[in-house]
């Protein structure tokens, strides 16, 4: 029997079947940065969580969206997070395995434009794809930048 079971790991792991998606659902949290002056940092913090029931099985993706006038620029949270369209689309994923009633949050430093004005609020977004939720209206929220 043992014989069986190791043979039938091995076709699992040689034919690269993937795992079939969970019964989970991943939320983005709002948390709007801290304002910035004009030609400053501030740092978007990306929050998602698992409301479950099951752990995830498959990796997720979570995609910060920029508005005109800031721009990602790393070192990013985790590591192999990637900025595209200008550095305003950051991308970052995430393995499977987060738990029910866990978190998991990238770091997205930005730069605010030097010729944003003071008293300025821009509207990014934050969403999260995944093969594995299954409820997508909690998968994209707001976040407020603001310029002080």
């Amino acid at each position: 029997m043992a014989t069986a079971l190791t043979a039938g790991l091995a076709v699992m792991c040689t034919t690269g079947l993937a795992a079939a998606p969970s019964d989970s659902d991943l939320q983005v949290v709002r948390l709007d940065p801290d304002a910035a002056p004009p030609g400053g940092r501030t740092v978007v913090h990306a929050f998602v969580s698992n409301q479950g029931p099951d752990r995830t099985a498959s990796p997720f993706t979570v995609v910060v969206d920029l508005p005109q006038g800031f721009t990602a620029e790393g070192p990013y949270f985790p590591e192999d997070c990637r900025a595209g369209a200008a550095g305003r689309v950051v991308r970052c994923t995430f393995g499977a395995g987060l738990p029910p009633l866990r978190t998991a949050t990238a770091l997205v430093p930005v730069r605010v434009g030097a010729d944003v004005p003071p008293g300025t609020k821009a509207e990014g977004h934050v969403q999260v794809v995944s093969d594995d939720d299954c409820t997508p209206g909690n998968d994209r929220t707001p976040f407020t930048l603001s310029v002080s």
